[in-house]
């Protein structure tokens, strides 16, 4: 599959950690090659990482939550969520594509979203999670040990989900 544009190889990732850090408004998510070692961090906010804690864990809410809400928009308007790609990395502010298909697979509308809310709605939908070959390289981390061997979020991360928060 290629990318931004056009050219670019996507590789499937796979969310392996979300940190949730108590008393902070930066929250980690750290994605890995579907097939592969490389893993990247992403900061995200509070709101996104408990929402995507929330599908990995199975937590229904009584009523529908924003990513819910958007998923739920999405298919009742004749669409179905068929893949999400993190594109680009510019000033460490990632940018994520939506990939929605509408129904009989005539069209594909692509949409421009934060990775925090693709991710969420990845697993919510279970559709793909790519990420462009130069995105991972400029990005990857390989998940840093720390003194004790477990995986820790780095001090400071590349890639604000959302610079502007």
């Amino acid at each position: 599959m290629t990318g931004k544009n056009g050219d670019e190889r996507l590789l499937e990732m796979q969310l392996r950690r979300v940190v949730i850090r108590e008393n902070s408004d930066h929250q980690y998510i750290y994605l890995v090659e579907k097939d592969g070692e490389r893993s990247f961090p992403i900061v995200i906010g509070t709101n996104e990482a408990f929402e995507i804690r929330r599908v990995v864990c199975g937590v229904q809410t009584e009523r529908p939550l924003t990513h819910q809400l958007a998923h739920e928009l999405i298919e009742s308007l004749g669409g179905r969520l068929v893949g999400v790609d993190i594109v680009d990395l510019k000033n460490n502010t990632f940018y994520a594509k939506l990939l929605v298909e509408q129904e009989g697979g005539s069209e594909q509308k692509v949409i421009d979203t934060r990775p925090s809310d693709a991710v969420a709605l990845a697993l919510r939908a279970g559709c793909p999670l790519r990420v462009a070959e130069s995105v991972l390289s400029e990005a990857r981390d390989d998940m840093a040990k720390d003194d004790l061997g477990h995986d820790s979020p780095p001090e400071e991360s590349k890639g604000d989900d959302d610079a502007a928060k």
